[in-house]
């Protein structure tokens, strides 16, 4: 007989990296965990998981058993949702984190219309570009975008998305310095730099072929807001790395060019985060699953 709570615990445990860590995020022992991959595997009459001491990775079948098993889950929960929003009704105040980024070039698309659709709901955007403790802020829900996995954590983390960093520039700089060919040109050319420590640059570009590049700059500008660091590259002030869709308007009417078209600056992913899967209020998992459905069209960098 089926056990939902053997998919449930799978998945974290693979979306986690391991039994530990799974075992603190959900506050359950390492031995429960055990056992109900055990019997998952004993009734599918596969493995799924290598497993030691040591060691643990996922099996190709356990791979492809995990993006079903992920897919399920997110249905049980969009049903239980439905419900929830039609038997306790959807108001009350939502708390959401998020860097001033991802605030002003993709929330800001997005919340006017979730706050039409829910009247009944209250929103309180906390925007910051640190790294905030949703525990202890009293934070329903933390949308991050990064470069690589983020820290282990007990919270439960779904990932949205991903986007593209590219090299940005305006034409008029590119008139003047030039249009780099190849990566080793770029050190010859302004840099613009988000973040303002340390005042020290270095683009890691990639290309389709998975060759990489590394290209130290002293950048000229260094920023924290990507609208300021856009704002110089479009008067001319030099190359900027950027999320890809921060610019997408700025492509289309030619205010800035795409710099090595074949390559780009790293690939960020948009996760959001929350303390429990426990006892969500609705108007939290509305908003959780508006952003879910909404966001990923909005960072696509095509």
């Amino acid at each position: 007989m089926t056990d939902l709570n053997d998919y449930y615990y799978f998945v974290h445990i693979v979306e986690k990296g391991g039994f530990a860590p799974a075992g603190r995020a959900l506050n359950v022992p390492k031995s429960r965990l055990s056992r109900h991959v055990s019997a998952l595997e004993a009734r599918l009459g596969v493995r799924l998981l290598h497993r030691s001491s040591r060691h643990f990775s996922v099996t190709d079948i356990g791979a492809e058993f995990y993006r079903h098993a992920r897919l399920m889950l997110d249905q049980v929960e969009a049903a239980e949702a439905l419900v929830n929003r039609q038997t306790q009704g959807v108001s009350g105040t939502v708390r959401l984190s998020c860097s001033i980024g991802v605030a002003q070039f993709a929330l800001s698309k997005l919340m006017g219309t979730f706050m039409q659709t829910y009247p009944a709901i209250n929103l309180v955007l906390q925007v910051t570009n640190e790294t905030v403790n949703l525990l202890e802020d009293g934070l329903d829900l933390a949308l991050r975008a990064h470069m690589g996995p983020l820290p282990d954590s007990s919270m439960v983390q779904r990932t949205l998305g991903n986007t593209q960093w590219l090299l940005f520039a305006s034409s008029r700089y590119l008139d003047i310095a030039g249009r780099p060919c190849d990566t080793s040109q770029l050190a010859q050319h302004v840099g613009l730099k988000l973040g303002w420590r340390p005042q020290t640059g270095n683009w890691c570009l990639f290309n389709k072929d998975g060759i990489e590049a590394s290209v130290p700059f002293s950048p000229r500008f260094c920023c924290d807001d990507i609208s300021s660091l856009k704002q110089a590259a479009i008067e001319g002030l030099g190359i900027v790395a950027l999320p890809g869709y921060t610019c997408k308007a700025e492509l289309t009417d030619g205010t800035l060019e795409r710099v090595l078209p074949d390559w780009h600056a790293g690939v960020a992913t948009f996760s959001l985060l929350m303390p429990t899967r426990a006892g969500i209020q609705p108007g939290v998992q509305v908003l959780a699953d508006y952003l879910k459905a909404k966001l990923p069209p909005l960072i696509s960098v095509s």
